[in-house]
């Protein structure tokens, strides 16, 4: 999978690609979904929600540069498996699912599967985890019109968030958004994707 999708892509970051290597992407899907596990395409995971295809967690990851000792907020943990990636890269993932049985499943399977530095909450992804907040990086695993702004401020200086933002009629725009040192956000278009809407609520 990484070699013959993901590093002929364009993914370069040997940790990136090191970390997509050590989760078993199998153990994050349905059972009648495992034996598509490794191909590059995303699977429904129930409840409407999708695991994203390998290429799109690896460059998602990548585009927020993770260094150890961070600690990243992921909004919609869905199966988990962003956040088990993640783990392998950073301190600690602060993980929050809106759709509780995902919370719990997720939040079961990664405890099984050992990964002790993710911590996920069953919540309203659009408003972050003030608690924790500021975060290193963001990562946004559904696409809202819009980009939240309790997620803009929780963002730390040199800090970094990718997104996808548009409406559901059309493909949405992956944007990086780079916080400086001074506050002052830089926003980068990376390119089109399809995500599952984002269902938080908007005020």
């Amino acid at each position: 999978m990484v070699n013959e999708q993901i590093k002929l892509r364009g993914i370069k970051n040997p940790r990136v690609l090191s970390a997509m290597t050590q989760v078993p992407r199998h153990l994050f899907v349905p059972p009648e979904s495992q034996p598509l596990a490794y191909e590059d395409r995303p699977l429904t995971i129930g409840h409407g929600q999708t695991i994203s295809q390998p290429y799109v967690v690896a460059a998602m990851t990548e585009l927020i540069d993770p260094k150890e000792g961070e600690q990243v907020l992921e909004v919609g943990t869905g199966s988990g498996y962003q956040a088990a990636v993640l783990s392998h890269l950073v301190k600690h993932v602060y993980s929050v699912e809106i759709v509780k049985e995902l919370a719990e499943e997720a939040k079961d399977r990664l405890h099984q599967l050992g990964y002790s530095n993710i911590t996920v909450k069953h919540g309203d992804g659009f408003h972050g985890w003030a608690e924790h907040a500021p975060f290193d990086a963001i990562v946004v695993t559904a696409a809202p019109e819009t980009v939240p702004a309790p997620l803009l401020e929780q963002l730390k200086p040199g800090g970094r968030l990718v997104i996808p933002v548009g409406s559901q009629e059309k493909w949405q725009n992956l944007k990086l958004i780079m916080k400086a040192r001074d506050g002052t956000l830089f926003e980068k278009d990376i390119m089109p994707v399809r995500f599952v809407p984002f269902t938080g609520s908007h005020d």
